[in-house]
């Protein structure tokens, strides 16, 4: 990773849409789901994966278009997963090629930008909460 500022993307970008959102985590979903490292866990843990999608939809809503239609707390169930450094890195990869084949590159990057920092908080949270300590490793 380098020292990249965040891109100065702001929530009247006209590339950054509900549609495309929406668009985003279905397709992210999709290739997670099927994914031999990270659907297992995501299958076991998602009961209803419509509603799933769309509160993830209400959460990139939220933190891109500061919609605030998320009311969650993403958090609290990844904290039950039997998660570990490479179920992150995995979803990265796969959230950011997603993220890039839909975008405009300083769109995807700033998605990508939040997604890591968004990996790194669950990470080290999951670790303090097993008596670990964890350091930023997406991020920077």
């Amino acid at each position: 990773m380098t020292d990249q500022p965040a891109p100065a993307i702001h929530t009247f970008h006209p590339d950054i849409t509900e549609e495309k959102i929406a668009r985003l985590v279905a397709t992210f979903y999709n290739r997670a789901r099927t994914d031999d490292l990270i659907g297992p866990i995501f299958n076991a843990a998602v009961k209803d994966w419509d509603h799933h999608i769309a509160k993830i939809a209400d959460f990139w809503s939220s933190v891109m278009l500061k919609t605030g239609r998320y009311d969650g707390r993403p958090m609290r169930p990844h904290l039950m997963l039997p998660l570990k450094g490479e179920h992150f890195d995995r979803w990265l990869a796969l959230f950011e090629a997603t993220a890039r084949e839909i975008f405009e590159s300083d769109v995807a990057e700033a998605f990508i930008i939040r997604a890591r920092r968004i990996a790194d908080s669950f990470e080290m949270g999951i670790a303090t909460t097993r008596g670990e300590i964890a350091r930023p490793r997406h991020s920077v």
